[in-house]
């Protein structure tokens, strides 16, 4: 070989750092999962939390695609000779553009290439233009549509994943937790859609940065705000009204984002006579800034206040809500090193104020977290995670407080709990060769239970007993006391973690994937409800509330076809967890500061199977999901002569949906007319009825067989909605829409519950359905400028 050839040979070896921020042309706002991809090299990669990317590749001239939903798609040729930094700007289409949206192959390869999976991205577009109750946007509504995702019903709270409970969901806003997601006990979520920039569900295959929840994340980003410009966009409908305003600090360096909403029914029940003392409202508050130091450097500073408040003729008012406050750091180390540092406060409130007999009451949660995340792009084949967070929790599970000087109630604080939660992390993103992608991680986390407390102690360390002549769980009474004092270990707990995941790419179009991971939730909600109620409790675990541990397997089929128009997806999961809490009978939680005496550790099951097509394109685009899943509980007796709960026999959890099936499509007519449709079917939700009743005192008592084993009627409902967009002179900025929206078209009665009552009149035993929501015309107006 000439001295030529051999200098040729290592200049073309030479490998060079590409990296960048990716940005919305319109207002500088960072973008969150473009792709950056090289069709030459057949590689690429996708942008942060935070907009950045890096990619590592030999040196050259290369066209580059830059690709984003609802974006123009970039494509642009680039010559590599050294470490170079290069930002990219992209430009939204316009809404007469989606019509005929083609989004380039290499981002649409994406969900086969990477070995993530039971993933679900959701764009805010998509959200805003799916018909929803009384015509408010609502981002855990659009969560149902998808496989594996169901609730408790019409004006249930949370949602359900994999056949998890509600508090199984870890919910993190600009990564701080949000422990009620819901506005109205569950009508609304406190998600204002304006606010929203980047949503994604993991229900499983859930990175190794995660953690502290059994079932699912649901990570939320908000805006960063413009700073280009001044824009606000809002609207008015029936029950609420909202504004955001974002603009700029300093032209090009620093923004601000301000976002509020608020719901106005009450108002309504001021013109009755018999409404005009009640009142039923609910407002929120967004908000962030970021500034830009220099190249490496960025500041952020992001917030949420909300609060919902529920008022009786003045006699019983219920408030409640969360509120938030994250300093954010992102510092760039250099090209291939980006880190992420986070200082964040969470604080879940609820108060009770009853006038009518005299006393107050106040509980909720706080929690202080420091977080710091690294993101080390080692080659175009090899990323690396790692970071570590430290979370302290102040848990008020409630104070009493006399309403007036006359009161008959004294003052009382049920004792207070705390606790610390840190953990480390490392997870590993690496392409073993063109047709295998591998992550891979380890979470090692840690839990301590801490005083200020007295902690009863029991008879052989047993705080539940079993009556053998009466063949029920009883309360056992306390033997004594052990104080600890303030943060003395009182219990600890210490999980290893491991998360991996595989894919294998058939061809180009279709792959397998295969992923494990486990997750520890080290706080139990107290809470014998179907779906979550303000008024639950969440508590730490000590000495007899042991951790949840949730181990989940999966495996999936990927395939897009007809040129990438069309994408299937499917999955099936087993997932068990271990020490999940269940109530003997008779169970009273409401100010228990003795919860010990009333669980007991059982364990939780589900399995399923997911399918998902989607239509990506044309005039025409939505998807159907059905999801064949079961679900089911189990607490066996702790000694042979235990019955344990349900006879030690598994039963359906109160999560068990059979089926579960739903249809959303969105239609673009033309550049005035669009329209939407959503219908859910979901198998009836297991409940527990009366097999029978005997007599008391005069009173007919009912009594209970199995638990879960009978189930209400199935739900289901059709929505449909139609936007206008008025045709308007370019020239102007001022831009309006109005949406038309249906709920329940053919009027569903869906049960929200079914109670047992003897007939007044009658003396007959009668069975009450109670149903939330028939059909619901509604109308809104939005604007934006």
């Amino acid at each position: 070989m000439s001295a030529q050839e051999k200098s040729t040979s290592d200049n073309t070896k030479q490998k060079f750092t590409l990296s960048g921020i990716i940005t919305d042309v319109k207002n500088n706002e960072t973008l969150i999962g473009v792709n950056v991809y090289i069709p030459l090299l057949k590689t690429g990669v996708a942008t942060n939390e935070y907009g950045f990317y890096s990619i590592t590749i030999p040196n050259g001239s290369y066209e580059i695609q830059i690709s984003y939903v609802g974006f123009q798609t970039l494509e642009q040729t680039i010559t590599l000779e050294k470490n170079s930094k290069l930002n990219f700007k992209l430009s939204n289409l316009e809404e007469q553009q989606l019509q005929e949206v083609v989004v380039t192959d290499s981002r649409k390869a994406t969900n086969i290439r990477k070995a993530e999976m039971s993933v679900n991205k959701l764009s805010i577009s998509t959200i805003k233009k799916m018909p929803v109750v009384l015509g408010e946007v609502d981002v855990i509504k659009s969560l149902l549509l998808l496989p594996g995702v169901t609730n408790a019903g019409e004006g249930a709270s949370g949602f359900n994943v994999r056949g998890g409970g509600a508090d199984q969901n870890l919910i993190l806003l600009d990564e701080a937790t949000i422990f009620n997601s819901s506005h109205v006990f569950g009508f609304f979520s406190v998600f204002n859609p304006d606010a929203i920039k980047d949503l994604k569900l993991y229900k499983g295959g859930i990175p190794a940065r995660y953690g502290g929840r059994a079932s699912s994340v649901l990570d939320i980003y908000q805006k960063d705000g413009s700073s280009n410009g001044f824009h606000a966009n809002g609207g008015i409908g029936l029950i609420t009204s909202r504004l955001l305003v974002e603009g700029p600090i300093v032209k090009d360096k620093g923004s601000f984002l301000i976002g509020g909403r608020g719901s106005y029914a009450h108002l309504f029940l001021k013109l009755s006579e018999e409404q005009k003392n009640n009142s039923a409202y609910f407002y929120d508050l967004n908000a962030k800034f970021s500034y830009k130091l220099n190249p490496n450097n960025n500041l952020y500073l992001s917030s949420y206040f909300g609060r919902d408040v529920f008022s009786l003729a003045k006699s019983f008012t219920n408030t409640y809500g969360n509120a938030t406050l994250n300093l954010r750091w992102n510092h760039l180390f250099s090209d291939k090193l980006f880190s992420n540092l986070s200082l964040i406060y969470s604080d879940y409130y609820y108060g009770l104020d009853l006038n009518f007999i005299g006393f107050k009451w106040d509980s909720g949660i706080k929690n202080y977290n420091i977080k710091y995340d690294f993101k080390n792009y080692i080659t175009d084949n090899f990323k690396l995670n790692f970071g570590l967070n430290a979370i302290y929790y102040d848990f008020n599970p409630g104070t009493i407080k006399p309403a007036t000087d006359d009161s008959g109630f004294n003052f009382r604080q049920l004792e207070k709990k705390k606790a610390f939660e840190p953990a480390i992390y490392i997870d590993a993103e690496q392409e073993l060769s063109s047709k295998i992608d591998l992550t891979y991680g380890l979470r090692y986390s840690l839990f301590y239970r801490l005083g200020q407390s007295n902690v009863d102690i029991y008879e052989n360390n047993n705080p539940v007993l079993f009556n053998q002549d009466l063949q029920i769980y009883e309360k056992a009474k306390p033997i004594g006391t052990k104080f600890y004092d303030s943060n003395e270990v009182i219990a600890s707990y210490n999980y290893l973690e491991p998360r991996a995941a595989i894919a294998y790419q058939i061809n180009d179009n279709q792959s397998v994937k295969m992923s494990y991971n486990r997750m520890v939730q080290y706080l139990q909600l107290i809470s014998n409800t179907s779906s979550p109620t303000p008024l639950d409790i969440w508590t730490p675990s000590d000495n007899f509330i042991k951790p949840q541990i949730a181990d989940q397997v999966a495996v999936g089929f990927f395939k897009n076809f007809k040129d990438n128009m069309y994408s299937l997806e499917i999955e099936t999961y087993y997932k068990k967890v271990k020490n999940r809490l269940d109530y003997i009978d008779g169970a009273n939680l409401i100010a228990n500061e003795a919860i010990e005496q009333i669980v007991l550790n059982g364990q939780l099951r589900s399995y399923g199977l997911e399918l998902m097509l989607r239509k990506n394109e044309g005039k025409l685009n939505g998807w159907i999901s059905y999801t064949l899943s079961k679900s089911e509980q189990q607490t066996p007796g702790r000694t042979p002569d235990e019955l344990g709960i349900n006879n030690g026999n598994w039963y359906n959890s109160v999560f068990d949906k059979l089926h579960n099936v739903a249809v959303t499509s969105a239609y673009n007519l033309n550049k005035k007319w669009s329209f939407g449709a959503n219908f859910i079917f979901q198998t009836g939700q297991p409940v527990t009825y009366p097999t029978g009743q005997y007599q008391y005192l005069d009173i007919n008592v009912p009594s209970y067989g199995l638990r879960n084993e009978n189930r209400l009627s199935a739900f289901h409902h059709l929505d449909i909605s139609a936007t206008l967009t008025p045709h308007k002179n370019n020239n102007r900025n001022w831009k309006t829409e109005w949406v038309f929206s249906i709920y329940n078209l053919y009027n569903r009665r869906n049960a929200a519950s079914i109670n047992f009552r003897q007939n007044a009149d009658s003396g007959a035993n009668e069975a009450v359905r109670t149903s939330i929501f028939g059909i619901v015309p509604a109308v809104s107006y939005n604007f934006k400028f």
